[in-house]
């Protein structure tokens, strides 16, 4: 049996939420993976009642929920806060803007994620971890070992009072590796799970495309934390194979522009392997959602998310339950 195709609808945040239930049951997705910014997933408002309006609202047309996803305030829970935060926050987590306090009402603000997601009825929430050491990955000046460990011991004393709340709910939390996270490709993440202690509830959103223009093995990734891939996106991602003007950090340009090193792409379009993907997918056993995660700067998006959700049915397929050589045996 095929995995149900979702679409994350965090790019889609400038629509209403009904809106993208129409557009999304017209791509052809099976449900969606809900923003919890726009007015898509509002986790403020997300008492019962407000949980079984969205519901009736996904089953009018079709569709299921499988996970709903915080990024934007799951990044300022161990962040060096900075006004870039004021943009991506709602306005009663930035508060006064204090950095302290914008961290403790993010980390609350999880907490209460996770609650939400309990009365929607989905075990699942995605998001960002932020980071106290992203701008020390270039080691100039020098940093020392004593400045990083400082800095996921950090990550652990924010995110272990948050986890331990989901695992009391039945909650997990998917972290989507990615630069300006405390894991970012899979050494990072080898230590964000040891800093947690392998915390049952914390576990991965694997998204290739942020591994593959790093060099990073993507698909080594899923068979290294088989049992801590919780949910999957599907994005894709091109990266050049010739000298260009703007490497790996971008050049301070913006996506689409002309010389980049990489650029996001509409499934299909990159350089990402998926029929592999699938195959480790396969190998661990994962049964979850693919949700595609739709980014392409030079595309229309409706078109892109539509032609995405063909793309993820056709190569999705199924593992074998035997042996291709058992017919033989005698």
């Amino acid at each position: 049996m095929s995995r149900p195709v979702t679409l994350f609808t965090g790019q889609w945040a400038d629509l209403p939420f009904e809106t993208v239930c129409q557009k999304a049951r017209s791509f052809g997705y099976d449900g969606l993976e809900l923003a919890c910014w726009g007015d898509h997933f509002e986790v403020n408002k997300a008492d019962e009642a407000y949980c079984s309006r969205r519901k009736e609202i996904l089953a009018k047309y079709g569709l299921k929920v499988f996970a709903i996803s915080n990024h934007l305030v799951g990044q300022a829970v161990t962040d060096r806060i900075d006004l870039r935060h004021k943009s991506i926050l709602p306005d009663y987590i930035w508060g006064d803007g204090d950095p302290e306090g914008v961290r403790q009402r993010a980390a609350t603000e999880m907490i209460h994620t996770g609650e939400a997601a309990k009365r929607l009825g989905v075990s699942i929430v995605n998001g960002f971890t932020g980071s106290p050491v992203w701008h020390l990955n270039y080691s100039f000046p020098p940093v020392t070992t004593a400045m990083i460990d400082e800095g996921f011991a950090d990550f652990a004393a924010r995110w272990i009072p948050i986890l331990n709340r989901y695992k009391e709910l039945g909650i997990l939390f998917a972290l989507e590796v990615h630069p300006t996270e405390i894991a970012f490709d899979t050494a990072s993440a080898r230590r964000a799970l040891k800093a947690v202690n392998n915390h049952s509830s914390f576990g991965f959103n694997y998204d290739p495309s942020h591994f593959g223009y790093q060099g990073v093995d993507y698909v080594g990734f899923i068979n290294t934390f088989a049992e801590k891939i919780f949910h999957v996106h599907m994005k894709d991602v091109s990266w050049s194979k010739v000298p260009v003007e703007a490497g790996v950090f971008g050049g301070h340009t913006e996506f689409g522009t002309l010389g980049r090193y990489w650029d996001f792409r509409s499934l299909g379009h990159g350089n990402i392997d998926f029929e592999e993907i699938i195959r480790a997918l396969n190998r661990i056993g994962y049964k979850g959602p693919l949700s595609v995660e739709w980014e392409d700067s030079g595309m229309d998006r409706e078109f892109g998310a539509k032609e995405a959700c063909e793309f993820v049915r056709k190569v999705d397929f199924p593992s074998s339950g035997i042996a291709f050589d058992a017919a033989f045996e005698k």
